[in-house]
């Protein structure tokens, strides 16, 4: 009766039901995996939210690319990043997991596969499954910094391959395509005929500048692109559902794929007006709102850099940006049995690399949104920990 695309496997594994039972026993628990700000005392101004309210958006006259002003204020903050787009390059979603939907419709036949880094998070996987298509990964290089390497991406490509996924900032190792990296991508998916995806919606939180990064691949260059962004990350507003897709690229591919774009956009018509309606005000107060988010990721890394100190057996991965933090440990216990331990004996949750497809063990991932002092009392635990 129901789709091979839906049969997963939902068994709770070891980790799951610990956390089930101590939840259900009312034992404490400082959770470092979170990662909604609005239940990290990252609220936006009580007005953010009293614009979804504007009479205007009473009136519905939908827009399959979405509403011009909403457009014009996405490619006005890309303007701001020195990128210089059109609000016709567009096309307005209700969320980037609704961007992938769109884009590997558009890209694939069922059985084509996309490629998509490793590490990285889990939910490609789920997207391109219920798209009835292959996410088939590439390995990212690792050598005191991480790296994209067109080795891995050439070892990766198959006949059915139709596009290449880049998550820039990574999540959740928080690494940047650098400017050569970014020129070599963008060359071999053109020689492959191959679009790219590039998935920036961390693009705003650097944790210091560099001058050879890229954060953003919006511009035409030899292959057709796809960037996105929204509201959830960009402004930290997960609770209002706005995605975007820029296309770039050659004029020929470009033009094609928004004319396509538009007719599936048009059939879903799923971006509310309310949000497109507060789009402009919001990111017009993009600096205001990420503000605070920032400030927390900044002091947060920098009590983990104080809490492992020189000489520890546990080493801080450099990251360029993003709301992770990756801790490689000594692998005198699997990822596992130590996360495990971390719950049962120092009642602190943190994620294991292998959630996110680390190469080999051991890894541990902590997000950097928590409160402070709950940042800090469970750094502390996971160090007496290890």
């Amino acid at each position: 009766m129901f789709s091979s695309r839906t049969r997963w496997n939902r068994a709770e594994n070891r980790l799951a039901r610990l956390l089930s039972e101590r939840r259900r026993s009312g034992a404490p628990l400082l959770d470092l995996t979170l990662s909604n700000p609005t239940q990290a005392g990252l609220l936006a101004p009580a007005d953010v939210l009293a614009l979804l309210g504007e009479p205007s958006a009473a009136h519905y006259a939908p827009d399959p690319r979405g509403l011009g002003p909403a457009r014009l204020a996405v490619a006005a903050d890309y303007a701001r990043r020195g990128l210089t787009l059109g609000a016709d390059r567009i096309v307005l979603t209700a969320s980037t997991s609704e961007a992938y939907a769109w884009l590997f419709k558009l890209l694939c036949e069922p059985g084509d596969a996309v490629l998509v880094p490793q590490p990285s998070y889990p939910l490609f996987e789920f997207l391109a499954t219920l798209e009835a298509v292959e996410a088939t990964p590439y390995a990212l290089g690792y050598d005191g910094a991480w790296h994209l390497e067109i080795a891995a991406l050439e070892a990766a490509l198959t006949p059915r391959t139709r596009a290449i996924v880049v998550v820039n900032p990574n999540n959740p190792t928080g690494s940047c395509l650098r400017r050569s990296e970014a020129d070599r991508l963008l060359e071999f998916a053109a020689a492959h005929e191959l679009a790219a995806i590039s998935d920036e919606v961390f693009a705003d939180f650097l944790l210091q500048p560099a001058v050879d990064l890229v954060t953003s691949l919006a511009a035409d260059g030899p292959a057709l692109v796809f960037s996105l962004g929204g509201l959830s990350k960009s402004c930290g507003l997960p609770q209002l559902k706005l995605g975007w897709i820029a296309v770039t690229g050659p004029e020929a591919q470009r033009a094609e794929a928004l004319s396509r774009l538009e007719i599936v956009a048009d059939t879903y018509l799923s971006v509310s007006t309310p949000v497109q309606q507060a789009a402009p005000e919001l990111l017009r107060r993009l600096p205001e709102l990420q503000a605070p988010i920032l400030a927390r990721l900044l002091a947060n890394r920098r009590t983990l850099e104080a809490a492992i100190g020189r000489g520890s057996s546990v080493t801080l991965l450099p990251a360029d940006g993003g709301w992770s933090a990756v801790l490689r440990v000594p692998a005198t216990q699997s990822e596992e049995d130590r996360v495990c331990e971390l719950v049962e004996r120092h009642g602190v949750l943190v994620h294991p690399g292998y959630f996110f497809d680390f190469p080999s063990e051991a890894f541990l991932v902590l997000s950097l949104l928590p409160e402070t002092e709950v940042f800090g009392d469970g750094v502390l635990r996971v160090a007496a920990g290890r």
